[in-house]
């Protein structure tokens, strides 16, 4: 397992690989016990790509060691010394990259400050949905308008040989004097078995990632080892609210195949002993022969997994949930999102009802998986009658557990081309966009105010974890330990700028 003193005695690298971000700014004192510590797979999988391609490469992981920005500088510049720094600026929900911006654009900041002529891209899913903002605003040399490792790659490549041809790397946004020049969009990969053939574990510090406090209520004391992995990249559907396809250019959808996410697997359990799985895919259970066939395999191997993975009520099928069972998945989320129809059909989510939520909520349940249910609140047609509604059908699914959002106009959504369009006020900084942030400020509708949507959400997270038949039904399914767990959780009240703004 690597330590922070390994990181400091590594030599040189092509390509240094740095994963931002604060756990505190982002989660206030949800960050101490009870959100995950999620190792960065994307990264993983961009130095997976690297080194096949000749690079030597690593990974600067600043979260789990709880690293300041300065603190990254330093070891970057005084250890590393790279020849490129790509800033890889994902989160570990599908929409939760912007909320990093402020820690990636310090440590950039930080790097220049020590290093000037030490090169450094952006690249995820913020940078690719605002490039020219973002080389505008940041100390950053290149922009990734893309998927991000082809254009990692031959910009390393090109700084390497000493004569860069920029205007030949695909999704590139770089200066020229003093004018932003951009290359044409790159092709996405297509064989992300060939090309992409897993994470490179080996450059993380694997002991210190855990999954979330719910994520392992079957066995609360036990949240380590765990890992975070893709099976697919992308997303084939248009919700509003979501900016996962910013990075592809449209909604597309690849996957690695069920026989190379299960060598990834074997992997993870038998050389780390990785048991806690989340698959970060945005939409993991929708193809059947992924689905089935990976279902399979991990049947044959009976590793006891506790896997969670992200589903649509209008995706799951009755023939997924016994293999999905027996395979080791404990957990599914569902993105339910409203509690009115209406409200749903605005942001483009599903075409389903009341009923059909809690049918397949209850029907998840009886297959013997765990539920997360989604919920959001604020979304444009929403009123103080329609978050009722949607508070009221999360009590009445009553979840294994439940995420309360407001909603967010995220960069690379189509709600936030609305919101600039219409003059909206967004967030005056990028962590106002974290929903547990001192900063976070949410949208407003034409019947509620930023304050009063994000009251509600803060008000509904206590109304329904103090919820006694909730509680009844957790102590029953799970033990008297995650309650317990769950009160600790109750006595953090989240501190809340807006608040005292409206006032």
């Amino acid at each position: 397992m690597r330590s922070l003193e390994e990181l400091k005695n590594q030599k040189s690298v092509d390509v240094l690989l740095i994963n931002p971000g604060s756990l505190h700014a982002v989660y206030q004192q949800l960050a101490n016990d009870f959100s995950a510590i999620e190792p960065p797979s994307l990264a993983g999988l961009f130095a997976t790509y690297l080194r096949n391609k000749g690079l030597t490469v690593d990974i600067l992981d600043a979260p789990p060691f709880g690293l300041s920005p300065e603190q990254v500088a330093d070891i970057t510049v005084e250890h590393y010394k790279p020849t490129l720094v790509a800033v890889v600026v994902y989160g570990f929900q599908p929409s939760a990259s912007t909320q990093n911006m402020p820690a990636a654009g310090k440590i950039c900041a930080e790097i220049k400050a020590r290093s000037p002529k030490t090169a450094i891209m952006m690249t995820g899913t913020h940078p690719a949905a605002l490039p020219e903002r973002t080389l505008r605003e940041e100390k950053v040399d290149f922009v990734c308008s893309g998927e991000g490792p082809e254009t990692i790659y031959l910009a390393a490549k090109n700084l390497l040989e000493g004569t860069p041809k920029l205007e030949n790397i695909p999704s590139l946004y770089f200066w020229k004097g003093e004018n932003v020049c951009a290359t044409p969009a790159g092709v996405l990969m297509d064989d992300l078995d060939t090309e992409m053939p897993g994470v490179a574990w080996d450059l993380l510090p694997m002991d210190r990632y855990r999954c979330h406090n719910w994520h392992a209520f079957e066995d609360i004391h036990n949240r380590k080892p765990y890992v975070s992995m893709h099976t697919s990249l992308g997303c084939p559907f248009k919700c509003s609210f979501c900016c996962i396809n910013a990075p592809f250019g449209k909604p597309s959808y690849r996957m690695w195949s069920p026989a190379a996410v299960a060598k990834e697997i074997d992997l993870l359990h038998t050389k780390y002993g990785v048991r806690n799985i989340k698959f970060v895919d945005e939409m993991f259970v929708l193809n059947k022969e992924h689905v089935m066939g990976l279902c399979d395999l991990l049947i044959e191997r009976d590793y006891n997994l506790n896997i969670w993975a992200y589903a649509r009520v209008d995706t799951v099928r009755d023939e997924f949930l016994d293999k999905l069972k027996r395979a080791g998945f404990r957990w599914l989320a569902l993105g339910i999102e409203s509690g009115s129809k209406h409200v749903r059909d605005g942001v483009e989510k599903g075409r389903f009802g009341g009923e059909d939520i809690l049918k397949t909520v209850r029907k998840i349940q009886a297959a013997g998986i765990n539920i997360i249910g989604n919920y959001i609140f604020g979304l444009p047609d929403d009123t103080h009658e329609s978050m009722q509604e949607t508070l009221d059908l999360a009590i009445e699914a009553n979840c294994e557990f439940a995420n309360f959002y407001s909603a967010m106009a995220y960069p690379g959504s189509k709600l936030y081309t609305m919101a600039v369009e219409q003059g909206w006020a967004l967030p005056d900084n990028w962590i106002g966009y974290s929903q547990h942030s001192f900063e976070s400020f949410p949208l407003r509708t034409e019947n509620l105010t930023n304050a009063e949507v994000l009251k509600f959400r803060d008000e509904a997270f206590v109304k329904y974890f103090t919820n006694p038949r909730y509680l009844n039904m957790v102590e029953e399914k799970f033990g008297p330990d995650v309650v317990a767990n769950l009160h600790e959780m109750n006595k953090i009240t989240l501190k809340r700028k807006i608040y005292s703004a409206a006032q």
